[in-house]
């Protein structure tokens, strides 16, 4: 059976399907707040932009008529996170984030402790990537975007994405390493 595309939903909503929304907010749910967490100062500032993002998507009511609502979602946050990160002139760090960690029930106490220490590492060492390759890994890893949806975003060329990913992904495989 086809899945119905977010695009679709979004419309529907549009249109009065409540339903529908529920289905497109339960799509981004995580991946949305997880992008706002892992960049933003705090646990409260990234709840407050994740809130304000639906608020804008639910007040905006017109039909999705191109592109993707994936992009225009994830173009929504990185907005509200600029313009915040504007108005308080505060370097955009995450020394409070908590990294959320899918728990496996099958992990052992050791495997979980693990993954939580990885995962503190991970946060550690995001801070440390010049701003530029870590939002672009942050968009591609947390939002699943895709490279020419990120260029469009951050206003680059495609190949300026490909390379702050691979020079990110080059310098957390080595920060990284006990990890992989």
């Amino acid at each position: 059976m086809n899945e119905i595309s977010d695009e679709e939903l979004y419309n529907r909503y549009c249109r009065g399907d409540v339903q529908a929304f529920e289905q497109v907010y339960e799509r981004y749910r995580q991946s949305l707040y997880l992008f706002l967490l892992r960049s933003c100062n705090t646990r409260a500032d990234a709840e407050e932009l994740y809130q304000e993002v639906w608020s804008r998507i639910i007040a905006t009511g017109k039909p999705f008529r191109h592109g993707s609502f994936k992009a225009y979602i994830f173009q929504i946050a990185r907005n509200l996170k600029i313009d915040r990160f504007r108005r308080e002139h505060l370097r955009i760090v995450a020394d409070e984030v908590d990294m959320t960690i899918v728990q496996d029930p099958g992990k052992t106490p050791d495997g979980l402790l693990h993954d939580i220490n990885c995962s503190e590492m991970l946060k550690r060492h995001l801070v440390s990537l010049p701003h530029e390759q870590s939002e672009v890994f942050l968009l591609k890893e947390e939002a699943g975007l895709t490279l020419e949806q990120i260029a469009t975003m951050i206003n680059v060329g495609r190949e300026t994405v490909k390379s702050r990913l691979r020079y990110a992904l080059r310098q957390l495989r080595k920060l990284m390493e006990e990890c992989l």
